[in-house]
């Protein structure tokens, strides 16, 4: 009787072992998940700004016509690129599409600004000037929410690969989240040069 009992206590004791290490790796999806919530609020923030200060930026820049058109479009990708990655959250396809598009409007905007900056009419306009700090504002956001996301995929990838961990999360098809890196070109990477003469 005595080791019935025993063998009841062990198998109790393991199955609930298996069962917390289930229900820690449930937390951390739903932990990145949250994560990339936080991302598509900031993103969608900024998709609502862009238009507003290209819509300001038209009177003045009409010449620059390609440009803005260039970023409104981007950003309609980069929109809907976020979209889908926010249906499914970590999936390497939706994160890669995101990344991509995310790089492309984040270059565009770039340009946008320096032709703001270019122009001390335009860059003086107090329309213009609140929204680019907005947008500045946002994309600080945006960047601290992505490293969260980050942070908790990582460890979420980390928890699953580990064992036993591994052995529950195939079982039940948890699978690796993917990181939301972004797409710089290389001279991105390089610092600027500053020269004060």
């Amino acid at each position: 009787m005595i080791p019935l009992i025993v063998l009841v206590v062990i198998i109790a004791v393991v199955a609930f072992y298996f069962v917390g290490i289930y229900n820690h790796l449930i937390t951390l999806r739903n932990l990145y998940r949250n994560a990339f919530a936080q991302i598509d609020i900031q993103l969608k923030r900024r998709y609502d700004l862009i238009p507003n200060l290209v819509e300001a930026a038209k009177g003045y820049l009409a010449h620059e016509r390609g440009t803005l058109e260039a970023v409104i479009k981007a950003r309609n990708t980069a929109f809907d690129a976020s979209k889908i990655a926010a249906q499914s959250p970590g999936n390497a396809a939706a994160m890669t599409g995101l990344s991509q598009a995310e790089g492309a409007l984040s270059g565009l905007l770039s340009k946008l600004l320096a032709v703001v900056e270019s122009y001390p009419d335009l860059k003086a306009n107090k329309t213009i000037s609140d929204l680019m700090e907005e947008l500045t504002s946002t994309e600080n956001k945006i960047s601290f929410a992505r490293q969260a996301y980050n942070d908790a995929v990582t460890d979420y990838n980390i928890n699953r690969e580990k064992f036993p961990q591994n052995v529950i999360s195939s079982t039940f098809d948890f699978k690796t989240a993917a990181l939301l890196d972004v797409v710089e070109k290389a001279e991105e990477r390089t610092a600027p040069k500053v020269s004060f003469t």
